[in-house]
């Protein structure tokens, strides 16, 4: 969406299994749909997530009714060359399974620049933190420099379900403090007016409204290790790591409507 944005061009985002039916001859009516709404909305940035779904290698889809996984991948293939005239329409894929993907599309003309981003690294995994919690009132006694130091090897999405955890747990407890206040005004007043003492009970156990949280990563070493490899042993674009820039184009994320709980 930011190099949309920076180029003046319209986005349209794919998730790839949506593209896929059980109906013979639909995936490909829908692969033609996508790039005619592509053509029609020219200059034009199309986004396909999960590129590994419909672009597996060919050969190697039995099972899948009569070969409808290739069928689906040449309309694409076919799609995308009929899309080189123009010159206005660009098409970016993301997945974390790049040797699933057919050689065809990686060739010159089609997709034929290869970037690796890795996980973000402490100073991006700070600036993630801030950006998820840029409009949310934050305690003084948080330090998002430790939890960026303390949480190595985690995605961004991981950085955001902490911060989501984080602000339905604040949200829990601020409940809970105004029902004990209420509930302990209450209790005066009634002592008050009757002129009695309320003996609490010492033995009632209270479920804890704040549950440990143990969060897990997403994304594991073994992942990883094979997107690296997989980028030593083919052509990708240099990208530091913790950036996801390339050229002239900047991938960053825009999280002005980002709103969490504030």
């Amino acid at each position: 969406l930011s190099i949309a944005n920076e180029c003046n061009a319209n986005f349209i985002s794919i998730k790839g299994p949506e593209l896929l039916t059980m109906w013979f001859g639909e995936s490909e009516a829908n692969v033609r749909d996508v790039f005619d709404k592509a053509r029609a909305a020219a200059p034009c940035v199309m986004f396909f997530d999960e590129l590994d779904s419909i672009a597996k290698a060919r050969g190697g889809t039995s099972g899948d009714g009569g070969g409808a996984g290739d069928c689906v991948l040449n309309q694409i293939l076919t799609e995308m060359d009929g899309m080189n005239a123009k010159k206005n329409d660009f098409i970016i894929g993301a997945t974390n399974r790049p040797d699933q993907i057919d050689s065809a599309l990686l060739r010159p003309g089609r997709l034929d620049q290869l970037i690796y981003i890795p996980l973000p690294d402490e100073p991006s995994r700070l600036s993630i933190l801030k950006a998820c919690l840029k409009k949310s009132p934050v305690s003084q006694s948080v330090d998002l420099n430790f939890l960026a130091k303390s949480t190595h090897g985690f995605s961004g999405a991981d950085l955001t379900e902490i911060c989501q955890r984080a602000a339905k747990l604040a949200i829990r407890e601020s409940i809970d403090a105004d029902i004990g206040r209420t509930r302990e005004k209450r209790e005066k007043e009634q002592v008050a007016g009757e002129d009695e003492k309320i003996v609490e009970d010492d033995n009632e156990e209270e479920e804890d409204p704040v549950p440990e949280i143990i969060r897990r990563r997403a994304v594991s070493d073994q992942d990883v290790w094979r997107c690296e490899m997989f980028s030593q042993t083919s052509w990708f674009l240099d990208t530091p790591a913790g950036t996801t820039s390339t050229g002239n184009a900047r991938f960053m994320e825009d999280t002005a409507g980002d709103d969490l709980y504030a």
